[in-house]
């Protein structure tokens, strides 16, 4: 992942806005974060260790302005070969209906 270690702000659909440091992301947007700082909506700041955020909770993630988006969203990921030759149809039979079944 490249945005591991990145110290961001996530703000949830309720208003409230965490910020912290970037453990892991999974394809459903779920995040895990450290070293977190919670602001919720009409109450005190709340200081935590590790934090697990539901992905479709999420408004928006607000990343530093220092960091190079450019060079981040390039995908460098090694492409998969694609098989250029199709594969052949299979033929397959047609299965009898039940009146010949039951005939036979």
């Amino acid at each position: 992942m490249k945005l591991n270690s990145e110290t961001v702000q996530i703000e949830l659909k309720n208003g409230t806005v965490i910020s912290g440091t970037i453990t892991s992301v999974s394809p459903s947007m779920n995040t895990t974060m450290k070293t977190v700082k919670m602001a919720i909506k009409d109450r005190d700041p709340v200081a935590l260790d590790y934090i697990n955020i539901r992905g479709n909770t999420i408004r928006y993630i607000i990343l530093p302005d220092a960091l190079p988006l450019d060079t981040l969203l390039i995908d460098d990921a090694p492409k998969k070969k694609s098989n250029t030759r199709p594969q052949p149809a299979r033929k397959t039979q047609r299965p009898m209906n039940r009146k010949r079944q039951l005939q036979r």
